[in-house]
């Protein structure tokens, strides 16, 4: 049965494949969003009911195009996934400009762009599912992420503010701040002595994304954090 389209932005190997695979298993047709148009392929070939719309999010031109290509093939979008992250580091100090400014455009500009063309029409049917992954950043500002933290904390505000608008017209707004070291193999060596149970795994974030998209509309959530159990916090 088909539930209707979901679209995830910034599917890669951890978290936006498993929202890809989550969604679809559910009864989705997923629309993939990346960079990287072989990656999205080979997950198309994968996982069934799943379509690769290769796109840099930043590009508005070609944003907007992606999102009618969707449109025409799928449908119009039911549920935004925005996974797609910026996420260069340093101390003030050190960063450049140019590096807050990447950050910024893919971690609020495009979901101001994405929200600007998609809940107008889910807030015309009468339903809809805006949802933002984010992290710990989103709330505070530690010393080497002074070309992040700001991004994030921006991205939270301005979905808050969307949330504002869109949810009185049926449209369901959530942001999801991770408060963990994500279970990938990169992250894995980074951390070789720390045991299972510090990691947080993508398939467990994406059914919990899934489980916030379906709530019941007495009882929305907005501000959602999850973290693993032994998370010293």
């Amino acid at each position: 049965m088909n539930k209707g389209v979901c679209l995830v932005t910034g599917v890669g190997s951890g978290t936006g494949r498993s929202l890809v695979e989550k969604f679809a298993a559910e009864g989705y047709l997923v629309a993939m969003m990346a960079r990287k148009t072989e990656r999205l392929e080979a997950i198309s070939r994968e996982i069934p009911n799943t379509h690769a719309f290769p796109c840099d999010v930043t590009d508005e031109h070609a944003l907007n195009n992606v999102l009618q290509a969707i449109k025409g093939k799928l449908g119009a979008v039911d549920v935004l996934l925005h996974n797609a992250v910026g996420g260069a580091f340093g101390h003030f100090l050190e960063i450049e400009s140019r590096t807050l400014q990447t950050n910024f455009d893919i971690n609020v500009k495009s979901l101001l762009h994405l929200c600007q063309s998609l809940i107008p029409s889910m807030a015309s049917r009468g339903h809809g599912v805006v949802l933002a992954t984010g992290n710990t950043s989103a709330y505070r500002g530690k010393a080497n992420f002074a070309a992040f933290a700001p991004t994030k904390a921006a991205q939270r505000i301005l979905l808050e503010s969307i949330a504002r608008h869109a949810g009185p017209q049926g449209v369901h707004v959530a942001y999801v701040a991770i408060d963990a070291v994500i279970d990938l193999p990169w992250t894995r060596r980074g951390f070789p002595e720390k045991p299972d149970e510090f990691f947080c795994k993508p398939a467990d974030i994406a059914a919990e994304c899934y489980r916030i998209a379906h709530q019941p509309r007495s009882a929305w959530s907005f501000n959602v954090e999850i973290r693993p159990y032994a998370e010293n916090w």
